[in-house]
């Protein structure tokens, strides 16, 4: 008895030293986008990050988050690594497990950079205007389409406003949304919460109903070749070398390489076939199925980075389509620098008129992140010079990520239909 007595006490003391051992920091929360009862990734209070990875028999481990971490292997096979503070809102990444790039299971996985990535949030005290309110709720359902360009299927997402199915009378102005590189019709949605933005400014009266449909940029014919969103992580036939993928960056994908096509004469990184499959599939689809207004005025194209070009490179040749024009991160002139900007040429010569332009163009909203460069803002500063009716928006503190692109939108919402 005594020595079954002493068995119990050493286990109970081996189990509360384990315990112990394998027990959090208090201070370190973990992230929102973990899965169910996942204690890693977590987030310390000066918004470091600390991974942790279960890879016993690894002999080494990275993750490619804020710039890439190498991960240290303890004594219990448990590798683990605590990165610089990162700025706040989402951020994609993954990790290389002695040479094989995979998503961390402990988390929910979004597509960006071309395949399933594992993300975290950081939280921002001043995001509020993302987060769910007790007010009333718009639907997203997902909207598949046949297209005739494509020769495919296609599916979108289309949000619709909280009285949609209410005030059954109503016909709703719409707003054509698209993502960036690297990404696809999900991401507005589930990176984005551009569903809940909306829902939030429109219970507060800043924003009129809408109808949001986002679709993927990506859009081939049959024997075109190259599809743009830049899939990485895949796996040849037998004898071809594997393409390498790009460097790890961690953060938010959107800005890639140009597309099959390269540049247009305005610098913008748009294809063709998705402007063509858009009038010809996508928007008669969207205008057969659901009560929208199909005015010109009623309706309104936008997008991030690449899906920014994309919007440029259909909307400026079909100003008599669209009302509102804007790129989040991206623009018909390219993600260029500090070249000079001839505001007569450049974007294919769309702001020649500008009496025009003004006169025919409600909304120009262009949107940049205050670490991303100078390219956007030395755009708008020509506008300006030229007189060309615009709004410049620049996030503080973001770069080329979803935080950005969250609050450029819930800056342009409220600018349209009015």
């Amino acid at each position: 008895m005594r020595r079954t007595l002493a068995f119990t006490v050493l286990a109970m003391l081996l189990g509360a030293h384990v315990a112990l051992a394998q027990a959090p920091d208090p201070d370190c929360v973990p992230s929102r986008l973990n899965v169910a009862e996942a204690l890693y990734p977590c987030i310390h209070p000066d918004n470091r990050v600390t991974v942790r990875v279960n890879a016993p028999d690894a002999k080494s481990v990275r993750v490619s988050l804020g710039g890439g971490y190498d991960l240290e292997k303890g004594s219990d096979g448990i590798w683990q690594v605590t990165t610089a503070p990162l700025a706040v809102g989402f951020h994609y990444y993954w990790l290389t497990i002695d040479g094989a790039t995979v998503a961390d299971p402990q988390t929910m996985t979004f597509f960006g950079s071309g395949w399933q990535n594992s993300a975290l949030e950081i939280p921002d005290p001043d995001g509020d205007f993302y987060q769910q309110r007790d007010v009333p709720r718009g639907k997203v359902a997902q909207q598949w389409y046949f297209s005739k360009v494509t020769g495919k299927w296609r599916r979108a997402y289309v949000y619709t406003p909280p009285d949609y199915d209410t005030n059954t009378s109503a016909r709703y102005p719409v707003l054509y949304l698209l993502h960036g590189w690297g990404e696809d019709e999900t991401g507005w949605h589930r990176q984005g919460h551009v569903d809940i933005i909306l829902d939030n400014l429109i219970a507060e009266g800043k924003a009129v109903p809408m109808i949001v449909v986002m679709d993927n940029l990506n859009a081939t014919k049959p024997g075109e070749s190259g599809a743009i969103f830049g899939a990485r992580g895949l796996v040849p036939p037998p004898g071809a070398q594997p393409a390498q993928a790009a460097p790890a960056r961690g953060a938010g994908p959107g800005r890639g390489g140009p597309p099959a096509g390269g540049r247009g004469r305005g610098g913008s990184l748009a294809r063709s076939t998705y402007t063509e499959m858009m009038f010809t599939d996508l928007v008669p689809t969207i205008e057969r199925l659901y009560r929208v207004r199909t005015d010109r005025e009623s309706r309104a194209m936008a997008g991030l980075s690449m899906g920014g070009a994309q919007t440029f490179g259909t909307v400026l040749p079909n100003r008599d389509k669209f009302a509102y024009v804007a790129g989040f991160s991206g623009n018909c002139a390219g993600f260029g620098g500090g070249q000079p900007i001839d505001i007569k040429t450049v974007c294919d010569g769309a702001f020649a008129d500008v009496e025009k332009w003004n006169r025919e163009m409600k909304v120009l909203f262009l949107s940049i992140g205050s670490t991303e460069g100078p390219g956007t803002k030395n755009l708008s500063e020509a506008l300006t010079k030229a007189g060309v009716n615009h709004v410049f928006y620049e996030s503080p503190g973001t770069g080329h990520v979803w935080q950005t692109w969250r609050r450029s939108f819930r800056e342009f919402a409220p600018l349209l239909f009015k």
